[in-house]
């Protein structure tokens, strides 16, 4: 019988890990697979069960959690031919949702662990001003949507969306637009902007399609730069990244690069939901670098 270790963040989704688990190992039995928990006490703790089992030469790890939980996993995995198998139990669960994973369905999810292909896709990895260096495998965000998380991880109600939807009406009161310096492969961009977002994924905010041309195995990173419009303006137009269809306004401009620069006064980088550090940060996409256990053919 094939044996796969999972490791659970037992607190991603409000508790929602733990209750899914009983449902997922069953059904990853019931489809020949033995399953080895273990849950791990902090980001820390995570990192350090999952290089274990990599260093013990597995062919995959399955990680319970949300956007957060993978972000930690990807900085373990990166480069090596241990493959990430994921069971999204998040809030957003965007990096599951672009690499096709079953959500809210922990029967579907251990169908695509026990019966899904190997794939290679990219990684973005991006300095901090700080220092601070990591890979990221959806989005990475600087401006008023930073903001929105900065205000969001301060607030303990509401829980899951309902409190990323807080924090915008929150941040809109106080947020002005910045003038951001960018370098795309050698092309310098200089205007304001309420927010830049770099895209190796599609989604985050669970299902804010803020750069849906982004394909994770392309060999690129999308770019997609928020021009300065009125609050009244961003409200109207907001719901639209939700569809995507965002990127066709005329204060929308998209760019693809493989090497990216990009500053301004006072901003932050989020990605994958958790903090990067301040910019300016560069960032460099990894072809390959990340095996991926996903269902139907590999791309």
């Amino acid at each position: 019988m094939r044996e796969v270790t999972i490791i659970v963040n037992p607190t991603s989704g409000g508790g929602r890990a733990g209750k899914a688990m009983p449902s997922f190992v069953g059904a990853l039995q019931a489809l020949g697979v033995r399953a080895i928990v273990e849950a791990s006490r902090d980001a820390r703790d995570l990192r350090a069960r999952i290089a274990q089992t990599r260093d013990a030469g597995a062919r995959e790890v399955v990680v319970a959690g949300g956007d957060g939980t993978l972000h930690h996993a990807v900085q373990e995995l990166a480069g090596s031919e241990t493959a990430l198998a994921i069971l999204p139990v998040g809030t957003g669960d965007d990096n599951a949702r672009t690499l096709g994973i079953p959500l809210r369905d922990p029967a579907g999810a251990a169908r695509a662990l026990a019966e899904g292909v190997r794939r290679r896709v990219d990684l973005a990895e991006v300095t901090a001003a700080d220092g601070t260096q990591r890979y990221f495998l959806g989005v990475l965000s600087a401006g008023f949507d930073s903001f929105v998380n900065e205000r969001a991880n301060r607030m303990t109600w509401p829980k899951g969306k309902a409190r990323y939807v807080v924090a915008i009406a929150g941040e809109l009161r106080t947020f002005r637009p910045v003038e951001y310096t960018a370098i795309l492969d050698g092309r310098e961009i200089r205007e304001g902007a309420m927010l830049v977002a770099v895209g190796n994924g599609v989604s985050y905010g669970g299902g804010m399609k803020v750069c849906p041309g982004a394909v994770p195995d392309d060999g690129l990173l999308d770019v997609t730069w928020l021009h300065a419009v009125s609050t009244p303006t961003f409200i109207r137009v907001f719901p639209s990244v939700f569809s995507g269809t965002h990127v066709n306004k005329p204060f929308v401009s998209t760019y693809r690069a493989r090497e990216i620069e990009l500053s301004a006064p006072g901003q932050l980088a989020y990605a994958d939901g958790e903090r990067v550090g301040p910019l300016p940060i560069s960032i460099r996409l990894r072809p390959g670098v990340l095996s991926v256990i996903v269902p139907g053919r590999s791309a």
